[in-house]
């Protein structure tokens, strides 16, 4: 953890880049001078580190809450955001629909790109690196902005003026995830192959990188670019699959040589993890019944994610270790991994599947079957059992990627939300799909539109 902490200690030196509680209520900082600061080039990385600090905050709870609160592999007693997600009783004042953060890191990255460039002489490598970390963490942001809510404003320029607009409108999502594509495309050719150590799951490098646009080519149906993508991720050298013996070190340990990126915390930056999850009746979640019963027989993840001997409420204990019987409600100093190569290669899979290419879905979906003690699964048990390869390899990412904030980004993303929710709380709108806008963002920018099922 030494260089870890190293970084860690740069990030608090770069909280001076909290530009406003809202980027969109966008109050001129009198007291701070973006081109004055970046001087050196410790200047410029404390700016970046700066944007992963603001990374930290915003998905400590929101990994879940976004990715998971809605899907059915969780339960809860809790009122407030869980039991809202779980009812699909979204509405304007929850906190899950504020985007505040995202568009903090955003802020932080737009200062970055834009002036990390004038420290260095035109042409040097290590300003193209910064600029590219800069710019995937902008993409991560806003690649969960048009997730969740669909059609956001885009700034790429930070705010230092005011003759600047202070109101922005939205704009389409599909011009939006052209320049994600553009900002990961950026990162992925000029970020570092490695850092070495614990720095290369903790920033992002060309790796990681190929694996957001892995995300994001399949999020936008885009099969053979995903492919492309995920290809590079798998011929890494940094990447290979854990034994399921070291399965539950990938999340209690961290910095598993499964990890392609994931947000660092210690004791000082702290998430929620506990509280989402390891509380049993008095975490945020729990397993649902429809996910317990999911489990293939002889599945040896199972007691691995979660209590299987305890009553409902059962504890979701795989971030922190089989057995983990920690009822505090203390803040987690556990990372968290938001990319690993088993989440790329079902992608990889389900991307060949779409492309018809049957066997190569197979060869990687049952890569991760085998590890995890399951049978081999041929098209036709997948048929059979699933209906389709897709809807196997789908199925197993509900599994392998339990809790860890993709289960509702991929029902949404193949088509089955409705289908698979609509039993569970009456989901039956596309336009349901996305969050509502928070009533702060309406009420500070009145170009703003709430999405139209609100």
């Amino acid at each position: 953890m030494k260089n870890y902490k190293k970084i860690l200690s740069l990030i608090l030196m770069a909280g001076i880049f909290s530009c406003s509680d809202d980027i969109l209520d966008k109050d001129p900082q009198s007291g701070f001078s973006a081109s004055g600061f970046y001087q050196t080039s410790s200047d410029a990385q404390a700016g970046v580190y700066g944007i992963y600090d603001a990374v930290q905050s915003t998905f400590s709870l929101n990994f879940s809450f976004w990715g998971e609160g809605r899907a059915d592999a969780v339960d809860t007693n809790h009122s407030g955001d869980p039991l809202l997600m779980k009812q699909n009783a979204l509405n304007k004042t929850m906190t899950s629909a504020r985007w505040n953060n995202l568009y903090e890191t955003i802020s932080r990255a737009n200062y970055a790109i834009k002036y990390v460039p004038g420290v260095f002489e035109s042409g040097n490598d290590f300003s193209d690196q910064l600029v590219g970390q800069a710019r995937a963490l902008r993409a991560l942001s806003y690649f969960y902005a048009v997730r969740v809510w669909g059609d956001v404003p885009m700034i790429l320029e930070p705010y230092e003026s005011s003759e600047q607009g202070f109101f922005v409108e939205k704009t389409d999502k599909e011009v939006i995830l052209d320049q994600i594509e553009a900002d990961l495309l950026f990162a992925a050719e000029n970020c570092r192959e490695s850092f070495g150590g614990e720095r290369d799951r903790l920033l992002i490098t060309q790796g990681s990188a190929y694996a957001l646009l892995t995300q994001v080519y399949m999020w936008r149906n885009k099969y053979e670019e995903a492919v492309d993508a995920a290809e590079k991720v798998m011929g890494n050298s940094l990447y290979s699959l854990v034994g399921i013996g070291d399965w539950s070190k990938i999340f209690s340990t961290g910095f598993s040589n499964e990890s392609i990126f994931e947000i660092g915390y210690d004791e000082t930056q702290t998430n929620n993890l506990r509280v989402l999850y390891a509380l049993g009746s008095d975490s945020h979640y729990f397993p649902s019944e429809t996910f317990r019963n999911s489990f293939e027989e002889g599945d040896l993840r199972m007691d691995l994610i979660y209590d299987v001997t305890a009553e409902q409420p059962k504890k979701i204990w795989k971030f922190f270790g089989q057995g983990f019987n920690d009822e505090s409600s203390d803040p987690s100093d556990k990372n968290i991994v938001m990319v690993r190569l088993a989440d790329i290669m079902l992608l990889k899979a389900e991307a060949h599947s779409k492309l018809g290419q049957v066997n190569e879905a197979l060869g990687l979906l049952n890569i991760i079957r085998t590890r995890a003690g399951l049978a081999e699964l041929t098209q036709d048990d997948a048929i059979s059992t699933y209906g389709d390869v897709a809807s196997a390899i789908l199925h197993e990412r509900s599994i392998e990627l339990s809790f860890e904030g993709h289960r509702w980004f991929d029902l949404v993303r193949t088509g089955k939300a409705i289908e698979v929710m609509n039993p569970i709380n009456g989901l039956s709108d596309e336009a349901n799909l996305v969050w509502p806008l928070h009533e702060d963002a309406l009420n500070r920018n009145p170009k703003l539109v709430q999405n139209a099922f609100y």
